[in-house]
């Protein structure tokens, strides 16, 4: 039996972690790996999803889905591996929190966009230093917010039990996760209810204090001041947002809430449920300040917390308890 489960992983593009049947009398939920066609993308993709201990009881139960995404030179695995998410779900369901799956995409360095510019080819596929094969990070066509909203939410919804509506969707997100999680639920709120932001890069133009003392201005308004902006993560960002101003505020989370929060207002869409939190020490602690500011100024419900920590696992794997109840209690009560 353990040789034919082995290959059955093998053939389906799973890993499970031990007998589905096993984790379920023992109260602890099952992580397996999947293999999918990422059309958004043009390449085969991998998904870690956690099933809850209940998942294989033999009933027809249907589940809410949490997505949460990892940072930059993340994977699909961070979650587990670096996180422990699976066993702080499995710690929050033994003590009465309601069950969900959780899906995990591998999201590359793609920052969970449409990029303003197309990709080299040829230098990422020369590229040695990533574990991950060229044939599977050097991606074609880089519709990353495609991928996850159409892609990966199909893909959960058609091979496991879900309940496969927005009312019963959250996603969260670390760092470059963060960013994503924001902006994919503001920019399809008719897809997620709830959006969970971990030390989030949520204000990407905004200059650091001495620039803006300088120059008596706030957000960057050229390529030199985005770049200012972005700091160490400008040769990413020139890529994936663009190359001037107007690319940049394409992709800015508030822009995003603002165009969400008139059209609220107009009664024209419904607003998600947003958690933000950030470490006080962390490099992007006035980008989450500042996005809290403009959500506040809006009028749009929101919580914001900042905590003692700054941009590392450590904070994350403290602070991932509240973002799981933040939305088990909005997608899955």
């Amino acid at each position: 039996m353990r040789i034919l489960r082995a290959l059955a992983a093998l053939v389906l593009g799973t890993s499970l972690t031990a007998p589905a049947a096993a984790q379920a009398q023992t109260g602890t939920g099952t992580v397996r790996t999947d293999t999918l066609w990422a059309q958004a993308l043009g390449v085969q993709k991998a998904l870690t999803v956690y099933l809850p201990p209940s998942y294989h009881r033999g009933t027809s139960r249907r589940y809410p889905v949490l997505y949460y995404l990892h940072g930059k030179t993340g994977n699909e695995r961070n979650w587990v591996d670096a996180g422990a998410l699976h066993r702080t779900m499995d710690s929050l369901i033994a003590a009465g929190a309601p069950e969900a799956i959780i899906a995990m995409p591998d999201g590359d360095d793609g920052w969970y966009t449409t990029w303003g510019v197309l990709p080299d080819m040829g230098p990422c596929e020369r590229d040695t230093t990533r574990r991950e094969p060229a044939a599977t990070y050097c991606v074609p066509w880089t519709r990353y917010d495609d991928y996850i909203t159409f892609d990966i939410v199909r893909w959960v919804d058609s091979h496991y039990r879900t309940r496969a509506d927005r009312a019963h969707r959250g996603i969260a997100g670390l760092s470059m996760g963060g960013y994503g999680a924001i902006t994919l639920a503001l920019n399809y709120p008719t897809y997620f209810a709830a959006a969970a932001s971990h030390s989030g890069v949520l204000s990407p133009r905004l200059l650091p204090d001495s620039v803006q003392k300088s120059r008596g201005v706030k957000y960057a308004r050229d390529r030199e001041e985005m770049a200012l902006a972005a700091r160490s993560l400008w040769p990413q960002l020139w890529t994936a947002f663009g190359h001037d101003s107007i690319a940049w505020r394409g992709r800015d989370p508030q822009v995003f809430a603002e165009r969400l929060a008139s059209r609220v207002k107009a009664g024209k869409a419904t607003w998600p449920a947003l958690l933000i939190d950030v470490g006080v020490d962390d490099p992007w602690h006035a980008q989450n300040a500042d996005f809290d500011a403009t959500l506040t100024r809006l009028g749009m419900p929101h919580t914001y917390r900042e905590w003692p920590g700054t941009h590392n696992w450590d904070y994350w794997r403290s602070h991932s308890p509240e973002s799981l109840r933040f939305l088990l209690d909005r997608v899955a009560r």
